[in-house]
């Protein structure tokens, strides 16, 4: 899958295009609950497996489908989590969609592996901040340097690669569901939004939100 090249105005235009569209209209769950859609409301905003970062209890909840090695996504990281940490109510939920090879592939892995030890936002910051090219070796030494037990990450995401590679799943799914081309891709409050943001196009796309939340 190829990354879309596009300028930050051009991925503002994007969002502000996507949420001019109607609200998304979550699918309702299935009779069965362990067969509900994978677009339901539980199912995107509400994944136990998935650590919630920002405030759990927020109003708003900003799901991010990402790529550790796409370039969009590591420019986007530090503006959207400075937009986080200042509002205040915002729930995020980072969503692993290793699409740029086995390398992303092994990153999401092992950054979901680092959970069970309590390291999973300390894992995502190292990776997400990366300036090298990844591969497996540079994956555990940038992992080791932000504290995670390396060889227990390696343990537990064997013990638990059911459960991972299930989750990864469930994200590829989602993300193709919702449309998404390439990475970074969000989901913030019920609108659609394709492409990157600056700091200013995460703020009035919350404000968007917020509006939306309360008609």
């Amino acid at each position: 899958m190829q990354l879309r090249k596009i300028s930050v105005a051009v991925a503002i235009w994007l969002a502000l295009a996507a949420m001019a569209i109607p609200p998304i209209a979550w699918a309702q769950p299935a009779g069965n609950p362990a067969s509900d859609d994978v677009l339901s409301r539980d199912a995107v905003l509400r994944d136990p497996d998935i650590p919630g970062l920002g405030n759990p209890q927020g109003d708003i909840t900003i799901v991010e489908y990402f790529d550790y090695q796409c370039p969009y996504c590591k420019k986007t990281a530090p503006e959207l989590a400075q937009v986080v940490a200042e509002d205040g109510k915002v729930k995020l939920v980072l969503k692993d969609w290793p699409i740029f090879g086995p390398a992303s592939t092994y990153a999401a892995r092992m950054t979901l592996a680092a959970k069970y030890q309590d390291k999973y936002e300390a894992a995502h910051d190292a990776l997400i901040a990366a300036k090298t090219k990844l591969t497996e070796a540079a994956v555990d030494d940038l992992l080791g340097k932000a504290g995670v037990d390396v060889t227990r990450a390696a343990a537990d995401r064997d013990t638990h690669a059911a459960e991972i590679d299930a989750l990864l799943a469930r994200n590829d799914a989602q993300a193709r569901a919702f449309g998404f081309q390439g990475t970074p891709g969000f989901i913030i409050g019920t609108f659609r939004v394709p492409g990157a943001l600056n700091t200013a196009g995460f703020k009035r796309a919350i404000s968007d939100a917020r509006k939306a939340a309360a008609k």
